[in-house]
């Protein structure tokens, strides 16, 4: 968990408040474009620094990890891809207001809409099982206009608490209740879920703790949580991606089939075939910067 304010050194404390002045003023300067035009700088901008702060080589090596057979050509743009959709998603986080009034109306698809509308007819809690894809708030918004409900989110709080302030702020003006990652924040969710409530949580990340699943074909550490959450207050399970289109400003939120009811490990284990087969379809948008596959007391991808 990141540190409170009173645990930094006053050093420390310095340098984030001149990162969140810096990062405050580039958001701000950049607000003042069109909509469709701040998120193409921000791409840029983000593409442009990719390599200097590592992001690229973390890319291309989970890439020669994973897909070890794919072109030079096609690792060459998804390299390029993933900081763009990164720098597009993180304008939109800071623009909600005008990021809520685009995807209000996304267009929603999938063989899972029928379990959504179903499980909110019946007053089951449902879990809109998602990723670091696209940008998953898109979905958030599209989902609450649609049902008419509120969808509670799971977000982790940064490590600069002066920039976390204006994080927090941005993701309540897409909606609310947030639960923030912790003790607390689980108690939270898990309240809301015992009242039939709505939750949208990612699931792709590497977990201390987890059990060691497959994802592309390599043992990666997994959060099981979900799951047994899911099992315990009888909640739908249903995996949800925003997708970005080819203007780079619009998503189309598909709702997949329910994940089947049967144990932790089996359930999670769909979570991430089921996130593996979308990825596939759309390499760029999915984070490949995660070191999703680094290793934890003997699992996961071990150090030759």
């Amino acid at each position: 968990m990141p540190a409170e304010k009173s645990e930094l050194s006053k050093s420390k404390l310095a340098g984030y408040y001149v990162a969140n002045l810096f990062l405050q003023a580039m958001i701000a300067g950049l607000r003042r474009l069109p909509y469709e035009t701040r998120l193409a700088a921000m791409g840029r901008i983000t593409r442009a620094v990719s390599p200097l702060v590592g992001f690229r080589k973390r890319v291309e090596n989970n890439l020669n990890l994973v897909c070890p057979d794919l072109p030079e050509a096609e690792v060459k743009r998804i390299c390029g891809a993933v900081p763009d959709n990164a720098g597009r998603a993180i304008m939109e986080h800071f623009s909600p207001e005008d990021f809520t009034k685009r995807q209000q109306n996304a267009k929603v698809s999938g063989p899972g809409i029928a379990a959504f509308e179903a499980a909110l007819a019946e007053g089951k809690p449902v879990m809109m099982i998602t990723a670091h894809f696209g940008h998953y708030l898109a979905a958030r918004i599209a989902l609450q206009t649609r049902s008419g409900k509120p969808i509670g989110c799971l977000y982790r709080r940064m490590a600069n608490p002066y920039f976390n302030d204006a994080y927090v702020d941005a993701f309540l003006r897409t909606g609310e209740p947030m639960f923030e990652q912790g003790r607390r924040g689980m108690m939270e969710m898990v309240r809301s879920l015992k009242k039939g409530g709505i939750i949208a949580i990612v699931s792709d990340l590497h977990a201390h703790g987890g059990e060691e699943l497959m994802f592309f074909g390599k043992p990666a550490v997994t959060s099981v949580l979900n799951a047994e959450l899911a099992i315990k207050y009888k909640a739908v399970m249903i995996p949800c991606y925003a997708i970005r289109q080819p203007n780079g400003a619009d998503f189309e939120i598909v709702l997949n089939e329910p994940v089947p009811h049967s144990d932790p490990k089996t359930m999670t284990q769909y979570i991430n075939d089921d996130l593996e087969a979308q990825v596939r379809q759309h390499m760029g948008q999915w984070f490949w910067i995660h070191r999703r596959w680094k290793p934890w007391y003997g699992l996961g991808v071990q150090d030759a």
